[in-house]
């Protein structure tokens, strides 16, 4: 069994209106020293697969249903759960 841990970020061409937000939030706290905010999505899958088909399968997800790859990024990683 794995962990997948999946990153989803807009990619660095797409304006990010929701990290502007907080950021000028951010700067009306005070924080004047953040320089740029960029939003995302953070999602862990538990998936039951063999070692060997674990990436392809994590990659056909990603592209397929957890990140719009027109404007979007994806990186994940994997960690092999140990059963106790």
């Amino acid at each position: 069994m794995y962990k997948v841990k999946v990153f989803v970020t807009l990619r660095e061409s797409v304006l990010d209106p929701q990290g502007s937000v907080v950021k000028n939030a951010l700067h009306s706290m005070t924080y004047q020293e953040v320089q740029d905010v960029r939003i995302g999505k953070y999602m862990e899958l538990t998936i039951e697969k063999t070692a060997k088909d674990i990436d392809s399968t994590v990659r056909e997800m990603c592209e397929k249903l957890l990140a719009n790859t027109v404007i979007e990024d994806f990186r994940y990683e994997v960690e092999e759960v140990v059963a106790q």
